[in-house]
């Protein structure tokens, strides 16, 4: 996969050298280009951005240098193009996953209030354009977006991983436990401290063990992502499921309820 990164700090993407997806541009599995945006401005400051229309405070980052920009990175091709802001669609597993099928990425990151909406707007004739956001708040930048993107997006590249089950297996992954979160995990010692590793995981019986995580799947998604738990699918619920989600005090709607 080819990712480009057009940003005033390229610096900041120094993370992408280390860990798995460090590895995972060593192998030529991730091609990473990061790219200077100002090398687009001509005037002798490099400026990139202006005042707003309409007044207000702040920058608008200016769209003749962006314009630049795109036009000369993604020369010859037709890559997805990804634009960081709070305003856009959420990011997710989901999204990850589809982002991971893409051949060429091209994250443009925003700085101050953001690009002029005519950048997206004239390249969304010429490629799939996504405004994207991490999250209910606001950064200063879109870098630090974007190296979660990366993170999220190269590690379900094949052959990133060390084990491939380990994406399955993940948080919100589909069909990962209805999109429960992931229960608490566990190595030696069996005590550590005091604390005792539970002992259904140390039995050995395959079925105790897939029940406690599910278990404590369903315990750990109602307490801290409870809206999540309101969003299972009754018909996927067994007796067992239901039980539990009523000794927790969390119970679904009757309507809702499989018969």
């Amino acid at each position: 996969m080819r990712l480009d990164i057009i940003s005033i700090f390229p610096e900041y993407f120094a993370p992408l050298d280390v860990s798995l997806i460090g590895k995972a541009r060593e192998r030529g599995t991730l091609d990473v280009r990061l790219h200077q945006l100002r090398e687009w401005a001509h005037d002798v400051h490099k400026t990139v951005d202006d005042t707003p229309y309409g007044g207000g405070p702040g920058m608008v980052m200016k769209p003749e240098v962006w314009g630049e920009a795109i036009d000369t990175v993604a020369e010859g091709g037709s890559p997805r193009l990804i634009v960081p802001t709070p305003s856009g669609r959420p990011f997710d597993q989901e999204l990850a996953q589809e982002l991971a099928q893409e051949p060429w990425l091209l994250f443009a990151c925003g700085r101050y209030e953001g690009i002029d909406s005519r950048v997206m707007a004239e390249y969304s004739s010429r490629m799939r354009v996504d405004e994207v956001s991490i999250g209910d708040y606001v950064l200063a930048g879109g870098e630090v977006a974007v190296l979660v993107m990366v993170e999220a997006v190269g590690r379900l590249l094949p052959g990133v991983l060390g084990n491939a089950q380990s994406a399955v297996d993940d948080s919100f992954a589909p069909g990962s436990m209805q999109n429960l979160v992931e229960g608490p995990v566990y190595t030696k010692p069996p005590v550590w401290r005091g604390h005792e590793v539970p002992a259904v995981l140390l039995s050995g019986h395959h079925g105790k063990v897939a029940r406690w995580r599910r278990d404590e799947a369903i315990r750990r998604t109602v307490r801290n992502r409870p809206e999540l738990a309101a969003a299972l699918d009754p018909e996927t619920l067994d007796k067992h499921d239901r039980k539990l989600l009523e000794e927790l005090a969390f119970r679904l709607q009757p309507e809702d309820v499989a018969n």
